[in-house]
C-alpha cells in the first residue's frame, strides 16, 4: 500500500524499453543525437509550437536553471506560499540564479490568482534599494493537488505581462493535469502565456528524465552554458531522450497519468466515506489531502501502509487540525494498483 509519493514508483515497460533500444550502437554525445533529436521532434509537436528544448536529471535543477535564465541576481521570483521550489527545493533556486530571492505572494488562496499577482505588486520596488519581481512560478499540478485551468492561465498570464514578469512553470505533474482537463497542452503553456515548462517525466514513468522546455526561444539563449556549468550536460544524453521518446510515443504519457488520477479519485472518494475522514481538497489530479483520526493513521502505517503527513500550515484559512487528528497526504502513481486502494480502504474502513 505505497501512497508516499509517485516518485517511488519505477519506470514502465516503454520507457525501459525505449532505454534499451538506446543502448545500441554508438551516437553523437553530449544530446546530439537522434534520441534526443526525436525527443525534441515530438515536444515540438505535442505543444504546436517552436521549442528549445533541454534536458536534466531532477526537477530541482530544471526549475531553478529555468529561472535562471529569467530573472537575475537581483531580481525576484513570485510565487505561492506553498511553492515547491520555495518549500522543498532548499536554496537550489537562489543558488543557480545567483541570489534571486523568492518572494510570496499576498494571500491564504490555494492558488495562484490574478489577483494576488497584482495585490503582491501594489508597491513599485525601490531601486535600487529592492529586489525587482521579474518572474512568476506556477506548479501544475500545483501542491495542493489542483489544476490550473486555461481560463485561470490566461488570465494570470495576462496579467503577469502588464506587469513585466515572465513566467515559469513547473509541471513535475503537468502530465496529470493535462488528463485532467483534458485540453491541449498549448492551452496551458504558450498560449495561456508561459515561457518556460519543466516537464517532468521521473514521477509518471521515468527512471529520471525533465524537459525544459523553452517557448519563449530569447529566454534560452546561452542556456546550454548554464547546463554544462551545473553538471547537467550529461555526456550519455541519449538516454535522457530515449526516455522522453518512449514516454511521449502513442500518448503513453497521458495513459500513465490518467491511471494515476484515476487511482487517486476512488481513493479520495472511499476515504470520504470513511467515519472521521475529511477531504481538504478536491481531488483533481493525483494527490489525495486528508484530515484523518490519528489513531487510524498510526494503524495504517502500523499494517504497512506508506503516505506522508501534511503540514497544517497548508490547510485552508481558519483550519487546524486537533491533537488527535492528522493532516496527511496520498499519492497515486501510474503502477498503483486496483487491489492497494481497495486494501488501503478496508482498513481504513476498519479502523
Amino acid at each position: 500500500m505505497h501512497f508516499g509519493s509517485d516518485n517511488m514508483a519505477g519506470a514502465s515497460a516503454p520507457v525501459l524499453e525505449a532505454v534499451m533500444a538506446a543502448n545500441e550502437g554508438a551516437v553523437s554525445s553530449y544530446g546530439n543525437d537522434p534520441w534526443c533529436d526525436a525527443a525534441r521532434a515530438q515536444l515540438a509537436g505535442i505543444f504546436d509550437h517552436d521549442v528549445k528544448v533541454f534536458f536534466a536529471s531532477t526537477g530541482t535543477v530544471a526549475n531553478s536553471l529555468a529561472l535562471a535564465a529569467l530573472v537575475p541576481p537581483w531580481g525576484a521570483v513570485l510565487c505561492h506560499r506553498q511553492a515547491h521550489v520555495l518549500m522543498d527545493e532548499s536554496s537550489a533556486p537562489e543558488f543557480f540564479t545567483g541570489g534571486a530571492r523568492l518572494v510570496t505572494l499576498p494571500g491564504d488562496a490555494p492558488k495562484v490568482t490574478a489577483a494576488s499577482l497584482r495585490r503582491g505588486l501594489r508597491v513599485a520596488p525601490h531601486a535600487p534599494h529592492n529586489v525587482v519581481p521579474r518572474a512568476l512560478t506556477l506548479t501544475q499540478a500545483n501542491e495542493n493537488g489542483l489544476v490550473y485551468t486555461p481560463d485561470e492561465l490566461a488570465e494570470i498570464g495576462a496579467t503577469a505581462r502588464q506587469l513585466g514578469l515572465k513566467i515559469h512553470m513547473d509541471g513535475a505533474r503537468f502530465a496529470n493535469a493535462l488528463a485532467s482537463l483534458n485540453c491541449a497542452p498549448a492551452d496551458i503553456t504558450w498560449k495561456a502565456g508561459v515561457d518556460v515548462l519543466c516537464l517532468g517525466a521521473s514521477k509518471n514513468g521515468a527512471l529520471m528524465a525533465e524537459a525544459i522546455v523553452f517557448f519563449d526561444e530569447a529566454a534560452a539563449v546561452d542556456f546550454d552554458y548554464r547546463l554544462k556549468r551545473a553538471g547537467q550536460m550529461a555526456a550519455k544524453g541519449r538516454f535522457f531522450g530515449a526516455q522522453f521518446a518512449g514516454w511521449l510515443t502513442d500518448d503513453h504519457w497521458l495513459t500513465l497519468a490518467r491511471h494515476a488520477n484515476a487511482m487517486a479519485t476512488q481513493l479520495s472518494d472511499g476515504l470520504a466515506a470513511v467515519p472521521g475522514v475529511e477531504l481538504v481538497w478536491p481531488t483533481q489530479a493525483n494527490e489525495v489531502f486528508t484530515i484523518v483520526p490519528a489513531l487510524m493513521a498510526e494503524r495504517l502505517r502500523a499494517e504497512g501502509a506508506v503516505f506522508y503527513d501534511w503540514t497544517p500550515d497548508a490547510l485552508p484559512d481558519g483550519r487546524d487540525i486537533a491533537e488527535d487528528q492528522a493532516y496527511v497526504r496520498w499519492v497515486c502513481s501510474f503502477n498503483t494498483r486496483q487491489e492497494e486502494v481497495d486494501e488501503l480502504l478496508a482498513r481504513a474502513r476498519a479502523s
